[in-house]
């Protein structure tokens, strides 16, 4: 794990008397796209937040850079260029558009801030268009577009996208594919967290399947064959295929 970018060792995590995370561990190379799967409840979400320091960890630790954060704020590790796009879309439905992107770029120098807020828009155009209307009341899409606006704003290093298709039209979720296909040609490093499987593997480097809260298979995207998702997977995998058609 040593020339990860980010690196995650025999962690656990416990809520209260019930443990959802056991022993996990995976690496994430700079540049790559490594999409997390499994079924509801195996531990995706749980993993996702306790990397960006949402949820503390039980034991073991999480290394992003060569730097151990486990134990540091949220705000500390996204300083350091880990993001997290959490499920249910990062934004603040009470703003407008534009006062969403003022907040993501509010930590840059003043002269910087028109320019990080127009190269976020540039990869949305339909988000200029509803600048002044509220968050709230965008389309489920133009949300998830708003939340990755957001994070691409000022480039973070890695990028960690919690089923940002949840509840989506397959059309809208394959534009969602498309930006974050851009983000990673641009160089950003990708945690993958998604429903849609075989999407979601064809943009992957490398894959970990979870299973109620271990890792039950990890390896290059490519070698994710039906076998594998079968087996780890099941009917997990038969619902996102269903959705994907």
């Amino acid at each position: 794990m040593t020339d990860a970018l980010l690196a995650v060792e025999n962690l656990d995590v416990r809520y209260g008397p019930s443990q959802a995370l056991f022993d996990v561990s995976l690496a994430v190379a700079p540049g790559s796209v490594t999409a997390v799967l499994g079924a509801n409840g195996a531990g995706k979400s749980t993993l996702a937040r306790t990397v960006s320091g949402l949820v503390p960890a039980a034991a073991g630790r999480v290394i992003f850079d060569g730097v151990t954060v486990s134990g540091q704020s949220t705000h500390h590790i996204r300083k350091l260029g880990l993001t997290y796009i959490p499920e249910g879309r990062g934004i603040f439905p009470g703003l407008s558009v534009i006062d969403n992107l003022r907040m993501a770029v509010a930590q840059e120098k003043r002269g910087d801030r028109a320019d990080a807020i127009d190269r976020a828009i540039a990869l949305f155009p339909v988000l200029g268009q509803r600048r002044t209307q509220r968050a709230g009341s965008l389309s489920g899409g133009e949300q998830q577009m708003l939340a990755l606006a957001r994070a691409l704003a000022v480039p973070p290093r890695l990028i960690i996208a919690d089923e940002m298709s949840l509840g989506l039209a397959p059309i809208v979720a394959e534009s969602v594919f498309r930006s974050l296909e851009e983000a990673a040609r641009s160089g950003i490093t990708i945690v993958l967290i998604e429903q849609f499987v075989h999407r979601a593997l064809a943009l992957a480097d490398s894959c970990v399947i979870l299973m109620r809260g271990r890792v039950g298979w990890s390896g290059p995207a490519d070698e994710a064959g039906q076998e594998v998702l079968d087996r780890y997977l099941g009917e997990a995998d038969q619902g996102a295929n269903t959705a994907v058609g």
